[in-house]
């Protein structure tokens, strides 16, 4: 099975997922796949008695030979498959190479519902306090963020505009991997 999460550009949503979901294969914009090295693990699951694969991917994950190309050329690349994804390319490689049926599910947008847990209520509390906070001292320019579980200000011009990427070397990259999670690229 193929899942392709949420996530053009940053994997975060889909790691979650990924390891909340117990995905057997994670795929990120930030670390290009070889479908080889996806084989690999399925094969290797069902010498061990596994008969499925759940695969966690982001839209934006791209084959290590479209990573490779220049900015304008991977574009290109991209916007010549379906829905602007390699999600079907990679279900259609797996098939071939395997021989068994792949199957494609993409959530979309309802992922990103559901009831809200404790913890996101007590977030969302805290969060909405220290904005309200920074209103009243009129500090502008800046927003309420959780670091280190503490609730601090960050400055917009910090944030505003940039993208917070997955660095695949990372404690959650590293400990996925330490339990048998592959994220195509060895």
């Amino acid at each position: 099975f193929v899942v392709e999460v949420m996530g053009h550009k940053v994997g975060w949503l889909t790691l979650y997922a990924g390891v909340a979901g117990g995905a057997d294969v994670i795929l990120l914009p930030e670390i290009p796949y070889s479908v080889d090295n996806i084989v690999k693990k399925i094969e290797e699951r069902e010498r061990n008695g596994k008969h499925f694969t759940v695969i966690a991917m982001a839209e934006g994950a791209v084959p290590k030979e479209v990573a490779e190309l220049s900015k304008k050329d991977r574009k290109a690349a991209v916007m010549a498959q379906p829905n602007g994804t390699f999600t079907s390319q990679l279900a259609t490689q797996i098939q071939e190479k395997t021989g068994h049926e792949t199957r494609i599910t993409v959530p979309g947008h309802m992922q990103r519902g559901g009831e809200p847990c404790p913890y996101d209520r007590v977030l969302a509390t805290r969060l909405g306090a220290a904005a309200a906070e920074l209103i009243i001292n009129e500090e502008y320019g800046y927003m309420a963020a959780l670091k280190n579980n503490e609730i601090t200000k960050v400055p917009l011009s910090e944030v505003a505009g940039k993208l917070k990427t997955v660095d695949p070397n990372c404690s959650m990259i590293k400990e996925a991997k330490r339990i048998g999670i592959s994220f195509g690229d060895q």
